[in-house]
């Protein structure tokens, strides 16, 4: 389940490309885009917890692995940051760059941070680097490249690739943090807090600029509940989940079918029809899916006892206070 978790969640996360540009057709302007959108998940995952009390606990693992403890104030404020300084600050880089840059070549910067995940991953001792997974990112890698070259006539601006790497960049210390603390909270009190935080972020940079105008009209708002519910609630609470279960570069691996998903349904949705080379290109983004699950599903089949996350010391998983999908 975990890779199809990842999986869903890139196709969530992929079409909030096509719903932002409706949104912005309809009048919606790129910081009320951003508030509206962080504002109304986290309202949404709060009156969730409180009509679900059962969200709210961690379900115990199976013996005989310890039972996790109590929620430490330091995890609380981990998953707020999460929020408040991560994923506020990569959005703001990335849509900085957007009023710079064609949004294909700012999705091939942006895309680098599977590779910048799996190395860290690797030197901090996270995970490791199997055949498998390298053969699954430079598949990946490559297929993004193809999608996105695909479209041509690519302008390049040197401070619009600069905001786009450090969105990058920003993404990956986010996936790295997130990998500390998924194990510790259930997986909507973790998305709550995280919506949280990026709220309170954007709310005050709003009171400091000026404030947004939400003047626009019915048809603006349906696209941004779209955003909030599809490409931000479902798209992290699913990320989350698969994150828990595969690890971190295996997660960032699969997110890079994100870029098939949206150029796929820009074709449907915007009359932007695929290329041969981006046909090309999403099949290898599908081949990496392949490669990294068919090793876990072998060891499965060769195991008696449950299958851990593939690429996972056996320690780390030990330790962990909530157990993986079997």
């Amino acid at each position: 389940m975990g890779p199809l978790m990842c999986l869903l969640s890139a196709a969530c996360f992929g079409a909030m490309a096509v719903f932002g540009k409706l949104a912005y057709s309809a009048g919606v302007s790129p910081p009320a885009l951003l508030l509206v959108r962080f504002g109304l998940a986290a309202a949404v995952l709060t009156l969730l917890l409180l009509l679900r009390p059962g969200l709210r606990r961690t379900p115990a693992p199976p013996a005989p692995a310890p039972r996790p403890g109590r929620v430490t104030a330091r995890v609380l404020v981990t998953a707020l940051g999460l929020g408040a300084i991560g994923y506020a600050a990569q959005a703001g880089l990335y849509f900085s760059a957007l009023e710079r840059m064609d949004a294909s070549l700012l999705s091939l910067v942006f895309y680098t941070y599977p590779l910048l995940v799996t190395v860290a991953a690797v030197l901090l001792g996270r995970d490791r680097l199997t055949s498998g997974r390298v053969a699954a990112l430079v598949a990946a890698c490559c297929g993004t490249l193809l999608v996105l070259l695909g479209t041509g006539g690519l302008d390049f601006d040197p401070l619009g690739a600069l905001l786009a790497f450090g969105a990058s960049v920003t993404y990956t210390v986010y996936i790295l943090v997130s990998d500390t603390v998924v194990h510790l909270l259930p997986p909507v009190v973790l998305c709550a807090l995280v919506m949280t935080g990026a709220t309170f972020t954007l709310a005050v940079r709003t009171l400091l600029t000026g404030g947004v105008d939400l003047g626009f009209g019915t048809e603006g708002w349906l696209w941004l509940w779209c955003i909030a519910i599809v490409s931000t609630v479902v798209a992290t609470l699913t990320f989350f989940a698969g994150l828990r279960r595969t690890g971190p570069s295996t997660a960032a691996i699969l997110s890079t079918f994100e870029p098939v998903v949206t150029t796929a349904l820009a074709a449907l949705t915007l009359t932007e029809f695929l290329t041969p080379v981006q046909l090309a290109g999403g099949l290898l983004v599908l081949s990496s899916v392949v490669v990294v699950q068919a090793r876990p599903l072998r060891a499965g089949r060769r195991g008696r006892g449950p299958r851990r996350p593939s690429g996972r010391p056996a320690a780390e998983v030990a330790k962990e206070p909530v157990p993986s999908a079997r």
